[in-house]
């Protein structure tokens, strides 16, 4: 066992690519094969997709509660509590803008008081997708008349429940709730209420 005691903290890094072939260009993701030098002087395939990126909404209620919606996800074959959530799809939209929209129209509500909750990558074996999961707190209705959107498709059925914290912790780690942005919103909003969310970062800050 090394004594060497390393910083941990994740820093960015990139080891030289030899060639790269893309075999599919979609909607939302691209599908590449990067043939990458490796520390060792071997050269391997690394198969990923690369993504816009995503935001997600952790809104909670001057009750604690989580307001979380249920949606179908074609890829795992289930409906899934998930978080008001949406991907960075307009160029140059600050990251508290994108957040702010998506809990607009999907859950019909604005919030006075923002901060960052935490950042991840989702699945950083398979996708470069970086999601920032946002505090969202000191909520209200949006008015009907103030809302100029048509959901669609997998949007057009969403419910939309409120379920206190401590609940949605337990869910979490019972493994009733799975989607990835719910999961680490929840647990780190529970972690975060220890100070009452004084140790977290302000909205617009950077991504490391």
């Amino acid at each position: 066992m090394s004594d060497i005691t390393l910083d941990v903290v994740d820093v960015p890094e990139e080891w030289k690519v030899v060639s790269s072939a893309t075999h599919f260009s979609g909607r939302v993701i691209t599908v590449v094969t990067d043939a990458v030098l490796m520390p060792d002087e071997e050269v391997v395939n690394r198969d990923y997709a690369i993504h816009p990126g995503s935001v997600a909404v952790l809104a909670l209620d001057d009750q604690d509660r989580v307001l979380m919606l249920r949606q179908y996800r074609h890829a795992a074959r289930h409906l899934l509590w998930e978080l008001p959530a949406g991907l960075r799809d307009v160029e140059d939209e600050p990251l508290q803008a994108t957040a702010a929209r998506e809990l607009a129209e999907e859950a019909g509500y604005r919030a006075r008081t923002w901060h960052t909750l935490v950042d991840a990558f989702t699945s950083p074996g398979m996708t470069g997708e970086r999601t920032r999961i946002f505090l969202a707190r000191d909520l209200s209705v949006i008015p009907e008349e103030e809302l100029d959107f048509v959901r669609r498709h997998e949007e057009s059925d969403m419910p939309v429940v409120w379920i206190p914290l401590s609940d949605a912790v337990r869910r979490a780690l019972a493994g009733m709730i799975h989607n990835s942005q719910a999961v680490a919103g929840i647990l780190a909003a529970y972690a975060a209420s220890a100070d009452a969310f004084a140790s977290l970062r302000p909205a617009d800050a950077p991504e490391a």
